[in-house]
């Protein structure tokens, strides 16, 4: 307790002066110390007993210690990490903090030793080192400006340090820029950074914080440039796996007494290849070319197709998965259900001979594939057979010795994968010549659905690559045999004629409903005629015979012509033909006794056109 009764009283660092006459005392705290925060009561003495005094105020008194003060720069769009070192305060809570608001916006880890996000940073609070770490992941101009990065020693007191953050925006930084490298190889990675840091090199993790290297074998070896601003360095990743690949950073590194900042100014991609096979197969120009990749472990994963040298930088991929798709010159069908992607050249050419990756996306940086050799020779072999419907019809094929047979037939998106036929076994006798064997296909009771085009040829089969070299096409065609006048006549059904029937006979199926419809709708029209209609039949049969009548003597027919067209004439053509419809209700009556063609010419011959009023 500090007091006086004399209107000032010095007591160690504590000062109270007292003004009595204005009826207020103020009390001076010099050198402060952490230990000076806390809880103040101001009060006065009543009657001068110890036991009689009145508090008038009460003061929190909170301390704010400044262990030093840093600087850092880092780049728009690049990275920063920021450690604060309070190894005297391991398990105290810690913060950072932006100034000139007085720090009331405080990021804080909320739990320790983990990594938790707050707003544009993530944070973590070490207790077994004392040391925030603060990760900005990605930089921005507006992230400038003066920080606080601090620890709460008690509730009444806190320690930090300051940091003035310059964030520039040039072409020069950040870099960003691709590695590749295949499974065991070492690769280099090369970076610059100003001449008098130090270099610092890391890797992102699953949370995109990059604090640890995860690197088989790192060396690093730091050559001079020939500027003095800046130095190239080279990490050496030697015996390259699968966690090696990923995204990293390299930048400079600034370390003062208790902050150090860490400025990652480059960004480099590591992409990992992992070549499980390699496969040869040959094709012929304007063959047919399929390919198959395993990739059992890999099921639903993305699959692709590419052509090297240049990198693979256009891969083909289906797109969608389980459904045949086009893309450019080939068809791919990704089996989720198999592991498999199909890859169809529906038509090779010259200059699809080259080297080939059939591979698997297995992480965003790591891919598997089998390189695939493909050479393409001469021309392929086109043959037409023919046969009769329900007969048997034999095709046969050379292919090398060594390989497989593989038949199939095209479907209507020219992919040659399955067998449509009625029967077919098959035979393999040896040639004379050693490098190749003939083999035959037997289609029995050939039908219309074996009409079409089949591809033969061989097969080869690796561990992750099956390769299909259609090397002859054989269209066949089908005669069905019928007989008119006494001689048969055979009739060529090929694929064409198939779809052209088919429309044929969908056409007059829906003439058919047509009429049908028109019939039906003409019997009810004709039920609900009115008994007026029934008396103009008399008038109509008396009409006709006297037509009848007038046919038979041409002069006559020329007077009651005159006499029984209405008087006003017209040029305008009335009636180019009248037919009668002969209807149950309303001409069962009548007495005329003409057929319908006899009707259809007796009108034929007015040739005076006219029009009733």
């Amino acid at each position: 307790m500090i007091s006086t009764t004399k209107s000032q009283d010095e007591k160690e660092r504590l000062s109270i002066s007292d003004d009595r006459h204005k009826n207020f005392f103020n009390v001076r705290i010099t050198e402060l110390t952490p230990d000076d925060g806390g809880v103040y009561l101001c009060g006065v003495w009543i009657n001068g007993h110890s036991y009689s005094y009145s508090i008038i105020n009460t003061v929190h008194l909170y301390i704010t210690s400044k262990v030093g003060v840093s600087r850092a720069t880092g780049h728009s769009g690049g990275r920063m990490m920021i450690k604060c070192e309070h190894p005297q305060h391991k398990t105290k809570p810690k913060y950072v903090c932006k100034e000139p608001d007085g720090c009331s916006e405080r990021k804080n880890p909320g739990v320790q030793d983990k990594w938790m996000e707050n707003g544009d940073v993530s944070l973590y609070d070490d207790t077994r080192a004392g040391v925030l770490m603060v990760f900005f992941r990605e930089l921005k101009a507006a992230d400038a400006g003066t920080y606080r990065c601090g620890v709460n020693v008690s509730h009444y007191t806190e320690s930090f340090t300051e940091l003035q953050l310059d964030v520039t925006d040039g072409a020069k930084y950040p870099k960003t820029k691709t590695e590749s490298a295949h499974l065991g190889e070492e690769v280099n990675i090369s970076c610059q950074i100003p001449e008098e840091h130090k270099v610092h090199f890391c890797k992102d993790d699953d949370d995109h914080i990059c604090q640890n290297i995860s690197t088989s074998a790192v060396t690093e070896t730091s050559p001079s440039s020939e500027r003095n601003e800046e130095r190239v360095f080279t990490v050496s990743i030697s015996n390259v796996s699968v966690r090696d690949a990923g995204v990293y950073w390299c930048g400079a590194e600034t370390r003062d007494t208790h902050l150090t900042s860490i400025s990652l100014t480059t960004k480099i991609q590591l992409d990992l290849f992992t070549k499980v096979g390699v496969s040869r197969a040959t094709g012929h120009s304007g063959g047919r070319m399929m390919i198959k990749c395993e990739h059992p472990q890999h099921k639903t994963k993305p699959k692709y197709f590419c052509k090297e040298p240049d990198g693979c930088s256009e891969s083909k991929n289906p797109g969608v998965q389980d459904e045949w798709m086009e893309n450019g010159d080939v068809s791919l069908y990704d089996d989720t259900r198999a592991g498999v992607l199909m890859v169809f050249f529906r038509e090779l050419k010259a200059a699809d001979a080259g080297t080939y990756r059939c591979g698997v996306n297995v992480s965003h940086y790591t891919e598997s594939f089998t390189e695939l050799q493909l050479d393409v020779t001469d021309d392929a072999t086109f043959v037409t057979e023919s046969a009769h419907l329900g007969e048997e019809v034999n095709i046969t094929c050379q292919i090398p010795e060594e390989h497989n047979v593989h038949f199939c037939k095209e479907d209507d998106d020219h992919i040659c994968q399955n067998i449509s036929t009625s029967a077919v076994t098959e035979t393999s006798p040896s040639s004379e010549r050693n490098e190749e064997r003939v083999f035959t296909v037997s289609i029995s009771n050939v039908s219309v659905r074996d009409a079409g085009v089949y591809w033969c040829g061989a097969e080869t089969r690796d561990t992750h690559l099956t390769s299909i070299s259609l090397t002859t096409k054989i269209q066949l065609d089908l005669f069905i045999a019928r007989r008119e006048g006494g001689s048969k006549v055979h009739l060529s059904i090929n694929k064409a004629m198939i779809i052209i029937m088919c429309v044929c006979v969908s056409l007059l199926l829906i003439g058919g409903f047509t009429l049908t419809v028109c019939k039906v709708r003409h019997k009810r029209r004709g039920t609900t005629v009115t008994s007026e209609k029934r008396k103009s039949k008399n008038t109509l049969s008396s009409c006709a015979g006297s037509r009848r009548d007038s046919l038979t003597d041409p002069g006559s027919a020329q007077i009651n012509s005159h006499d029984d067209l209405p008087t006003i004439l017209s040029d305008e053509l009335l009636y180019a033909s009248v037919s009668f419809q002969k209807h149950e209700e309303s001409l069962s009556e009548a007495s005329v006794a003409v057929s319908k063609n006899e009707i259809d010419c007796d009108y034929t011959t007015v040739s005076r056109r006219m029009r009733l009023n």
